[in-house]
């Protein structure tokens, strides 16, 4: 730009109300976001597995265990045969003070093919079950546990 070109003046920036949408939008966290945006999904498609399956664990790392207890039964009935699936139920059922239901869940798990032993011994989501005799048992019977 010249010096014998005419500037225009600038406009003062428009400042955002602090409750307007755009800015709450703005200040929330990623997972905050992911979970409305996969809710936004589920309210017009409640089967989409895919998106359940993000969904569940996202509520789950957020602490709403209730909800994503209600995301894995769905699941569990979408896809009774899927091992991670059945494993994730479990969990979900073990952090809700349910645990006979939790170590029944887990046995299905792995009767469908659930494998991921070194995973399961250091799952927090189980720490709840371990001190349980059937869960115990449970892992002895499958040489996970001496």
């Amino acid at each position: 730009m010249s010096a014998s070109e005419p500037q225009l003046p600038s406009e003062p920036r428009k400042k955002v109300a602090a409750t307007s949408p755009l800015e709450r939008f703005c200040q929330q966290s990623q997972i905050d976001f992911e979970t409305w945006f996969y809710g936004q999904i589920l309210a017009r498609n409640p089967d989409y597995v895919d998106v359940l399956r993000c969904q569940a664990e996202l509520l789950t790392r957020k602490g709403r265990h209730a909800e994503a207890l209600v995301l894995d039964h769905r699941l569990a009935r979408l896809r009774p045969a899927d091992c991670i699936v059945r494993y994730n139920l479990a969990c979900s059922l073990a952090m809700s003070s349910r645990p006979s239901e939790a170590i029944a869940e887990l046995r299905q798990a792995f009767e469908c093919g659930y494998e991921d032993f070194e995973h399961l011994e250091s799952d927090r989501d189980l720490d709840p079950l371990r001190g349980e005799p059937t869960f115990r048992a449970l892992m002895k019977e499958y040489g996970l546990e001496g």
